[in-house]
């Protein structure tokens, strides 16, 4: 099972053996246009994702968190000199065994899917879906392979 996110459509797809099992509105960072590149810059991530937590009761309800920064976003920051050496070996190494990566660089973190409106853009990076969606979205967590979040 995987999860799409369309950013351009803002959709969320969850499909299994290309059967679609979910179609929701999401809303993005304030900033949706192009891939999260720092902190504080209200975009979101552009990439291959997966859970690395899980919350029943977040700040915005159930919360699903994302592994970024990852490697690739590690690698690029590093040769943009946003992050320094030892930053990028920290996210590498937290890839490298399954565990949340640090959310503290200058790349930024905390990036979930969560609960909230899908009117408008307005989170930090996050993406936002309805309770309902979220409902069905959480109770699948375990099934889901990766999120893919596209321009």
């Amino acid at each position: 099972m995987k999860a799409t996110v369309l950013k351009s459509e803002r959709l969320l797809l969850l499909t299994q053996n290309g059967e679609e099992l979910l179609r929701a509105r999401v809303a993005l960072g304030r900033e949706p246009i192009g891939a999260k590149q720092k902190t504080g810059d209200g975009r979101t991530p552009e990439g291959r994702y997966q859970f690395c937590m899980a919350k029943e009761f977040g700040k915005y309800g159930r919360s699903l968190g994302l592994d970024y920064p990852n490697s690739a976003d590690g690698r690029r920051g590093f040769s943009e000199g946003i992050i320094d050496h030892e930053a990028l070996s920290a996210i590498e190494a937290a890839q490298a065994q399954c565990r949340r990566p640090p959310w503290g660089t200058a790349l930024g973190g905390e990036i979930y899917l969560h609960e909230g409106p899908t009117d408008t853009d307005w989170t930090e990076g996050c993406i936002a879906l309805t309770a309902a969606d979220m409902e069905r979205l959480f109770t699948l967590r375990s099934q889901i392979e990766f999120v893919e979040i596209l321009p």
